[in-house]
């Protein structure tokens, strides 16, 4: 179909102001996406890009920040149970939730309450 959506090039996350250090040691510490620089025109809305090829999370600064606790982005995981020790030994909550057909899957809050679910496929 001509007009089609065919790929997500990026998903916005918020953040409150003067969280750019929480974001970097959440994102790209315990999650192991890299930061990246924001383009210089943007560089002046504060927040942070994480980017690797395949995968694009910006953050953007929202001056009455309210977190997303429902809507959420889902990251498909190499090794779930490592990155759950991780996050859990850096102090984060990680939640089971229903299980999910061929996915084992947790969920946990970024530094700001925002929801983010991590996913393994059962095949890997």
């Amino acid at each position: 179909m001509c007009g089609s959506v065919i790929a997500i090039d990026h998903v916005q996350l918020a953040m409150p102001e003067g969280g750019e250090t929480e974001a970097r040691r959440f994102y790209s510490d315990l999650l192991g996406i890299p930061e990246v620089p924001k383009p210089e025109n943007l560089a002046a809305r504060r927040g942070g890009w994480f980017e690797r090829p395949s995968l694009k999370i910006h953050l953007g600064v929202e001056k009455h920040f309210v977190p997303a606790r429902k809507a959420h982005p889902a990251f498909i995981v190499d090794d779930l149970f490592a990155m759950v020790s991780r996050l859990q030994a850096a102090g984060a909550h990680v939640v089971e939730d229903e299980p999910l057909a061929g996915f084992v899957r947790r969920y946990v809050c970024d530094p700001f309450g925002n929801r983010i679910e991590l996913m393994q496929p059962v095949d890997w």
